[in-house]
C-alpha cells in the first residue's frame, strides 16, 4: 500500500469506530404476551413509539414472543393488537435490551395491557 492509500484505510477505520457506537445506542424491547392465563400464540401485533418517532408493528411468533428494534431510549409506548381491539402500555428503552412482558384483560369490557 502507498501512503495514500495506508491515509484513506486509516481515516476510514476512525470513521467506522466513531459511527458504530451510534448505531449500537439502539434500544430492543422484547418479551411475551399472554391473554386469560396462555400464550396469545402467533400474529398478535406489536408496535412502538418512542420520543415521537412510530415504529411498525411485528407479530408475535406461535409463543407469544416479540421483538422489537428502536433507535431512541426512554419512554416509549407498546401498541398491542389483539383479535381486533388494540391495548397501550408504556414502558422504556434502554441501550441495553429491556423485557417487557404483557398480560392482555378485559377490564370495563376494553382490551387492557399491564406488565407481568
Amino acid at each position: 500500500m502507498n501512503k495514500n492509500e495506508t491515509a484513506a484505510v486509516r481515516g476510514l477505520t476512525l470513521l467506522l469506530s466513531l459511527a458504530l457506537p451510534a448505531l449500537a445506542a439502539a434500544g430492543e424491547i422484547y418479551g411475551k404476551i399472554s391473554f386469560d392465563g396462555a400464550a396469545v400464540g402467533e400474529g398478535t401485533a406489536v408496535a412502538a413509539s418512542c420520543g415521537g418517532k412510530t415504529y411498525p408493528a411485528v407479530q408475535t411468533d406461535k409463543a407469544g414472543s416479540y421483538h422489537l428494534v428502536v433507535a431512541e431510549t426512554g419512554k416509549c409506548t407498546l401498541t398491542i393488537t389483539y383479535k381486533g381491539e388494540a391495548a397501550s402500555m408504556s414502558v422504556a428503552s434502554y441501550e441495553d435490551a429491556a423485557q417487557a412482558d404483557v398480560v392482555l384483560e378485559r377490564k370495563d369490557g376494553k382490551l387492557a395491557a399491564r406488565r407481568r
